[in-house]
């Protein structure tokens, strides 16, 4: 008996112990490995995305402290000149008047975004199926129209001479509007530009506030509705407080995209009649175009990426302070 049982001991002993099989990360080292592994994966990815945006962006702030000319550009003899460039704009008036237009532009541009995304997503909301689907799938082929089409297509839409929106117009009795060159007034090339941008910007932004608002729970509209709240009250004390991170989310994203429009304007008006449509994007390309002051027209690039991220700080800070109060 007693030989049997000393048998069974270092047999049951090496059944309980673990195994490492060969190729195993759990051996010395192994955790290590397996660790790293999924890092390892995207390394090649992070670094080619940090190359796209870092190297431009640093080449611009180089070129923005350099006298950079046509022929700087070709010999590469640039000098440093430090912050010159910057001086020169900012004691320009032309410079802040286009910051001015700018933000006009952005303020603008984005209120209307915001406030007909969020009525055509309350809209499709409520809607049935059948036209539920119609709405989103035209929301969807808008968005998929490509911005120089798009562009294109507004350009014919208001020509003096074959545009419908004249043609429409005079049919109505409108007989001022007879060869109107809307393009050769500041105020109605403004207006086309900014409807154009929130025509391209509307199905994004109301198709992520959809998305927001079928996850409110149905319970609350009713308890809601119970208490005798109408649809201005339930909108403001239930909807939005749900979908607001959301909202926020698009909004500071609609900022982005509307701050830095260029090609829109590039295509349709390339800053005109005068500077009436020239915001800071397309004053950074008029100035580095015009007299090959590439220099200037960096400077002019970094200053905007200031002003937008500065915007979207204090933006921020008021955001989670609002956050913070509320908890």
């Amino acid at each position: 008996m007693s030989t049997v049982r000393e048998r069974s001991v270092p047999r049951e002993a090496a059944r309980r112990r673990p195994t490492n099989p060969a190729g195993s990360s759990r051996g010395p080292g192994g955790a290590g490995r397996g660790v790293l592994w999924p890092y390892l994966l995207i390394a090649p990815a992070v670094l080619g995305m940090l190359y796209l945006l870092l190297y431009p962006l640093g080449r611009a702030l180089l070129i923005s402290m350099q006298d950079f000319r046509l022929r700087q550009l070709i010999l590469g003899d640039a000098e440093f000149v430090g912050l010159r460039n910057y001086r020169t704009l900012l004691g320009d008036p032309e410079f802040w008047e286009v910051v001015r237009r700018t933000f006009v532009f952005m303020a603008v541009c984005v209120v209307a975004i915001m406030v007909l995304s969020t009525l055509v997503a309350l809209m499709t909301e409520r809607l049935g199926g059948v036209a539920r689907t119609v709405v989103l799938s035209s929301l969807v082929l808008v968005w998929a129209v490509p911005v120089v089409a798009a562009t294109t297509v507004f350009q014919w839409l208001f020509h003096s001479e074959f545009g419908i929106v004249n043609e429409t117009l005079t049919g109505l009795g409108l007989d001022s509007y007879e060869g109107y060159t809307w393009f050769a007034h500041g105020g109605t090339a403004f207006a086309i530009v900014v409807v154009l941008i929130v025509w391209q910007s509307v199905p994004f932004a109301a198709i992520t506030l959809y998305s927001a608002l079928v996850t409110v729970p149905a319970e609350l509209y009713e308890s809601a509705r119970m208490d005798g709240a109408g649809g201005t009250r339930v909108f403001r004390s239930v909807t939005f407080p749900l979908i607001r991170p959301i909202f926020m989310l698009v909004l500071s994203l609609e900022v982005i995209w509307t701050f830095k429009a260029f090609v829109q304007i590039w295509v349709m008006t390339r800053g005109g009649p005068g500077e009436a449509t020239t915001i800071l994007p397309v004053y950074a390309v008029q100035t580095a175009l015009s007299g090959q002051r590439y220099d200037l027209g960096s400077a002019a690039s970094m200053l905007t990426v200031l002003l937008m991220s500065g915007v979207l700080v204090l933006y921020f800070r008021q955001l989670f302070r609002q956050e913070a109060e509320q908890l």
